[in-house]
């Protein structure tokens, strides 16, 4: 079985789903987190950096990554390839 390359690809495949299906899934999750009705909860998703109105599940993960290294927790980033 070949590895996944992408965090998305693991998440699918882990799931057993498509890729398509996983994005669709965190883009669903994203958009619930920009509509939330907790002005606090909203504020910290409104803080994700993107280019468009809702942020791609790309610009999410990229966000989330640069948050745990930002805040010196790196380590929870590490690859556990037995999951």
């Amino acid at each position: 079985m070949e590895k996944p390359k992408t965090l998305f690809e693991r998440l699918a495949r882990q799931r057993g789903i498509s890729v398509e299906e996983m994005r669709s899934i965190i883009s669903a999750r994203i958009e619930q987190g920009m509509n939330d009705p907790d002005p606090v909860k909203r504020a910290s998703w409104e803080r994700i950096p993107r280019a468009g109105d809702i942020p791609t599940p790309e610009e999410w993960l990229r966000y989330a990554v640069e948050q745990l290294e930002a805040e010196g927790r790196g380590d929870l980033l590490r690859w556990y390839p037995n999951l």
